[in-house]
């Protein structure tokens, strides 16, 4: 399809030209590619300044939530800075993939560029699973959020990888889809989060919760100081005269509390929010790759073309399809279901090698 396709009279005509410029032929996709790609460029720009630690992580005075584990040396600092360094890079490479000029004009670039992305998504996530123990609080649902959030993101990028080394393409497409939603949900748990905080922290049951913390962590969000953390609590005492270096507070739940209040009220919604954004990114992958089955199409038979060229086995079904996997009708290249048809039939094959369709869908046939 070419960008003719796309309608300027049914859109601004900027986001038509721009879509054409990028390799769009539906607006759809370009609209969604938008959306999600800015949102993710957005969040690389805003994080941009955490990779000075000292400046923009963790500046005296304040910074992100789990400063407090991010002592000199420390698992956690270490994990989160080896984090940082690998996933915003390896997010802002990874927008470019879907551009479908770049995938198709810079062939050489857009595969250097996939293994490098996924080096470095590699590296990053073993960042994250460093943090996993202590990250925001350390709450359960928050470390297994982080576990399984990891293991889909590497897994569906592995078996894109897998998919692509066996040329089959769409296969490719589609693992590499999910894993890049599956990573977006990290963007989108950011306004979950504040939103459970602001619902839950403005509501009677926050008044009623309170949640176990480390007085070494009460005392670090009063800046250390000994009377202000006595002044609030007094259980802590055992803390600063070092019999219970270990010892535990109860921190009441309180949006307009001091910072171990609010701390108290984002650990307890963190995992819920991660969870909540990763099940609808799941949900909404699976949708548009249920949306887009004319893409998925077309690049099968490419992959076929290639893999019959290549001397494969099974062309067609080299990698992870559902005709070779599970219980489904054995899948055919589009020259096969033409030849099929009755010889009246006209049929109009083009430099692809794989006759059109056009003839088949206007008599009705219902071919995917």
């Amino acid at each position: 399809m070419s960008s003719s396709n796309l309608k300027p009279n049914s859109s601004p005509r900027i986001f038509s030209s721009l879509a054409s410029t990028l390799g769009f032929t539906h607006l759809f996709n370009f609209m969604l590619f938008l959306i999600s790609g800015g949102a993710l460029f957005a969040f690389i720009l805003a994080r941009l300044p955490y990779l000075s630690f000292s400046s923009g992580l963790c500046p005296a005075g304040g910074g992100a939530l789990d400063c407090y584990n991010y002592t000199p040396g420390s698992v956690d600092k270490m994990g989160i800075m080896i984090h940082l360094f690998a996933v915003l890079p390896a997010a802002g490479l990874a927008i470019l993939q879907f551009i479908p000029k770049v995938r198709r004009r810079f062939i050489a670039f857009h595969r250097i560029n996939g293994y490098i992305i996924q080096i470095l998504a590699i590296i990053s996530t073993a960042g994250a699973f460093l943090l996993g123990p202590n990250i925001v609080g350390g709450e359960i649902s928050a470390q297994l959020g982080t576990a399984v959030l990891g293991v889909m993101f590497l897994g569906s990028m592995g078996l894109a990888w897998w998919n692509v080394r066996k040329l089959q393409i769409e296969q490719h497409r589609a693992w590499m889809l999910r894993s890049w939603f599956y990573a977006g949900a990290i963007v989108t748990m950011r306004p979950l989060l504040v939103f459970m905080i602001m619902i839950l922290g403005l509501s009677p049951w926050a008044s009623r919760s309170s949640a176990a913390m480390p007085c070494a962590k009460i005392a670090y969000f009063y800046g250390g100081s000994l009377n202000a953390t006595m002044a609030r609590y007094p259980e802590c005492g055992s803390y600063f005269t070092g019999e219970d270096p270990d010892k535990f507070a109860v921190v009441k739940m309180d949006l307009r509390g001091d910072p171990p209040n609010v701390m108290a009220l984002v650990t307890s919604v963190f995992g819920t929010s991660l969870w909540l954004a990763l099940a609808i990114h799941a949900v909404g992958v699976e949708i548009y790759l249920h949306l887009t089955p004319a893409e998925a199409e077309r690049l099968r038979n490419i992959s076929y073309k290639r893999q019959l060229q290549a001397g494969m086995k099974t062309p067609g079904r080299m990698g992870l399809t559902a005709d070779k996997l599970g219980h489904a009708v054995k899948w055919a290249p589009r020259v096969s279901r033409v030849q099929a048809e009755p010889e009246s039939v006209p049929v109009h094959v083009g430099e692809s090698s794989y006759g059109s369709l056009q003839p088949l869908l206007q008599r009705g046939s219902a071919v995917q």
